[in-house]
């Protein structure tokens, strides 16, 4: 394995094990912290091929290290394995629930981890054979769902030493990313009142509920006046239990997002002030629960850039009809506007007009396989990932590949079926080679490395990282079943 299509090759003959070890954590559909049996299966695998296993990195029980080689550079592979409460979904174009409310793979993260599991292993058998010197590593992260397993980790150290990280996240287009994404805090308000009978003597209770509707009144009324990148949401979790009695107790659970740390901070404490005044007018008091965050995301163009001329070296991806019309099955289970969306959003990225003409030739076909360099360099993705914490830490490349039909909506049944399919399997194998073509590239060549890094340290050396968590939070911890 001296050439880049040795790689390749490598992972065609060896792409029955990961499609394998893919459908069974696809099987598995663990939720987030609770990826006991997918965690083993990634890491008892490359135990097994040569690599040290290290668990429970940032205190997640689920998380772990494997490595392989020795000394510089060291070059990480991101994966994660969370699956998304109440998906499960059979391996079919209509929709239908193995088990009704089960959880099921509605972002694709069977194939997150083991694209990059498969990624590490193809780069260790080059390195092998060609005697190069390095070192790899394959991060198993928990809980990308709830957005925070990376940010424990990166507090942890994990990812200090890194020379610079590689990730990608089937989508529904081939294509490596210069976007960024918002960070969040994820925070929980319980407010504490006095219960009473709501009949016979309201007049004595003091509602926790009320301050709950209360607050979320004054956050809605705080939407008109932040920017156009913050998002603020939120679930009442607890709001009483008979509505006869004036309830005692209630919580509210945010997600807080904006992009600049110092804009995520104001917008929490406004929101943390809006908390403080719904208690004032009920005259109950609040607790505040800060569960978790996450920073932005800060793509390197410059790895973004290397891992589209491998992509280029792969080849798109070659679509069956039988695929095409599986794919279009689901697509029609959508809304039409799910499709024209799709291509809206790309075609609102600063694209050459050649590649507009390209794209234009591909409208109305339910998979996209062709390979598009990366045009979304101004965009801001309001969505949040924990990837950002790494991403503030290592240069790193956000990668998509197309495992997904363009129509199917994200966390939902048709992800689902298609993360379960051949489809999904070819994105996650197209992402593997070219994440293992680009760690070639950054191990053989310094020159690489060194031009990756000098953006990096450029675009963070007036604000070095700075972990999101408050020193006192922990991550929740649970017991495997049967345990």
């Amino acid at each position: 394995m001296k050439e880049k299509r040795d790689i390749i090759d490598w992972l065609d003959d060896h792409q029955q094990v990961f499609i394998d070890m893919a459908d069974k954590i696809w099987d598995y559909a663990e939720i987030s912290h609770r990826e006991f049996k997918s965690s083993r299966l990634q890491a008892d695998y490359l135990e097994s091929q040569g690599f040290d296993i290290t668990w429970e990195i940032g205190g997640l029980k689920t998380a772990f290290v494997a490595e392989w080689g020795n000394g510089k550079p060291i070059i990480g592979f991101l994966g994660e394995y969370d699956a998304l409460e109440g998906l499960s979904q059979k391996r079919q174009s209509k929709q239908e629930p193995i088990t009704p409310g089960a959880p099921g793979h509605g972002c694709g993260h069977n194939l997150l981890g083991t694209g990059a599991v498969a990624a590490v292993m193809a780069a260790k058998e080059w390195m092998e054979d060609t005697g190069t010197q390095g070192t790899i590593r394959y991060y198993g992260c928990p809980a990308e769902e709830n957005t925070y397993g990376k940010t424990f980790m990166a507090r942890d150290g994990a990812f200090d030493d890194l020379d610079a990280a590689l990730n990608f996240h089937p989508g529904s287009i081939n294509m490596p990313s210069k976007a960024s994404a918002v960070g969040v805090n994820d925070i929980k308000f319980r407010f504490h009142g006095r219960t009473a009978h709501a009949g016979g003597s309201p007049h004595l209770g003091r509602s926790a509920l009320d301050a709950v509707e209360l607050m979320n009144v004054g956050v809605n009324y705080l939407r008109e006046h932040v920017t156009s990148n913050v998002r603020i949401h939120y679930a009442i979790t607890h709001g009483g239990d008979l509505p006869n009695v004036v309830p005692a107790e209630a919580e509210v659970w945010y997600f807080i997002r904006a992009h600049k740390p110092e804009e995520l901070e104001e917008v929490t404490n406004r929101v943390r002030k809006i908390a403080e005044g719904a208690a004032m007018m009920t005259e109950t008091t609040s607790e505040e629960n800060f569960r978790a965050a996450c920073s932005a995301v800060l793509s390197n163009h410059y790895l973004a850039d290397l891992q589209y001329e491998n992509m280029q070296v792969v080849g798109p991806i070659e679509f069956t009809p039988e695929e095409m019309a599986f794919a279009k099955d689901i697509n029609d289970a959508y809304p039409r506007e799910n499709s024209a969306e799709f291509y809206r959003q790309v075609t609102e990225y600063k694209i050459p007009k050649e590649w507009e003409d390209k794209l234009k030739a591909h409208i109305g076909e339910a998979l996209l396989g062709i390979n598009l360099p990366a045009f979304d360099q101004d965009d801001i993705q309001t969505g949040s990932t924990d990837v950002g914490d790494v991403s503030q830490i290592t240069p790193i490349s956000m990668l998509s590949t197309a495992g997904f039909p363009i129509g199917a909506a994200g966390h939902s049944w048709g992800i689902v079926a298609a993360s379960g399919t051949s489809i999904g399997h070819k994105g996650m194998m197209h992402a593997a080679k070219t994440m293992a073509l680009t760690a070639m590239d950054l191990l053989s060549e310094p020159a690489h490395l060194q031009k990756a890094r000098k953006e990096f340290e450029r675009a963070t050396k007036d604000h070095p990282y700075k972990s999101p968590l408050p020193a006192h939070v922990k991550p929740p911890r649970y017991e495997e079943p049967g345990a």
